[in-house]
């Protein structure tokens, strides 16, 4: 597929925003479709989204800017089906719903919905942000990007480096992670992926599913506020290959889904969000039998 990526959008980020009115969507822009957008106004956040979801990553230029940023992947609560992260990231104001959906779920320290890193020795070894950005497919029926986490160390076993295939189609909550993790010396990595614990201003936990025979862990996050003043609740879940499956885990940060996986080899796993002001999931049990209804494929994609 041909690269959409350009020079131009690695230009030094601004040093800061102003803040500006939410520039309304044209009805050419009110239709249906993914979006993959890098934001070089914004210290190259990673914006995608479909018509049910909307997520972003952080690139290098954050981590001086805002430390401490993370690896860890955030979620927008969207309640369009066009695409809007990139016209409200550019209001300066994006944690405020200005009619089409909002940032407010606090991703932190942590994997956010669907981040990873290794799993050794009790502790969770994780990735700087991302780097070298290449768009395979930025609008239409699928966001189809790949990024690459730059070598770190695990304690002083090993150090290692991944790549990462982020697919998402229309019409699923579904984000499908190919990852490829090679490592300075063989034997089996195990990966924690994982899901924030907190969120609301970093405090209050929500709540937790772990489902061992279906290799799943499923986050309904706590309400941000009550009534039509409050920003409402998010929800994550991760699913991984029951054949890869090694157990469940937890740090400070984050509850873990853990898998086995062998340096160099891809490996797939799903990660998910929804909002309950999105008009899809108004509860938990909604998003829990969305969850429980996934049948997803775990054969590997080529990372090219």
């Amino acid at each position: 597929m041909r690269l959409l990526l350009g020079l131009a959008l690695l230009a030094t980020p601004a040093a800061a925003q102003e803040r500006r009115p939410l520039r309304p969507a044209t009805a050419e822009e009110q239709k249906a479709r993914t979006a993959v957008v890098i934001a070089d106004y914004r210290f190259d956040d990673l914006l995608w989204e479909n018509d049910r979801i909307a997520h972003r990553i952080y690139g290098r230029a954050l981590e001086k800017a805002e430390p401490p940023s993370s690896s860890g992947i955030d979620a927008w609560g969207k309640r369009v089906r066009w695409p809007w992260m990139d016209r409200q990231l550019r209001t300066g104001d994006q944690h405020t719903d200005h009619g089409e959906g909002l940032d407010f779920y606090h991703v932190g320290t942590g994997r956010g919905t669907g981040g990873l890193g290794i799993w050794y020795d009790n502790k969770l070894w994780t990735s700087r942000n991302y780097v070298r950005p290449r768009i395979l497919r930025a609008r239409g029926d699928v966001a189809d990007f790949i990024v690459d986490y730059d070598p770190w160390p695990v304690d002083t076993l090993r150090i290692v480096r991944e790549t990462r295939r982020f697919t998402l189609p229309a019409g699923t909550n579904f984000t499908r992670m190919t990852s490829t993790i090679d490592a300075s010396n063989g034997g089996e990595l195990i990966v924690g992926i994982g899901i924030s614990k907190r969120s609301v201003g970093g405090t209050r936990l929500g709540e937790i599913g772990k489902d061992s025979a279906g290799a799943r862990l499923t986050w309904w996050g706590p309400a941000d506020g009550e009534g039509e003043g409050g920003k409402g609740r998010m929800a994550a879940a991760v699913i991984v290959d029951p054949a890869a499956f090694a157990g469940f885990a937890e740090d400070a940060d984050n509850y873990l889904i853990l898998i086995r996986a062998q340096p160099g080899q891809p490996f797939v796993y799903y990660s998910g969000a929804a909002w309950d002001r999105g008009g899809d999931f108004a509860t938990k049990a909604q998003w829990q039998a969305y969850v429980d209804a996934q049948r997803p494929d775990f054969g590997p994609v080529s990372q090219r």
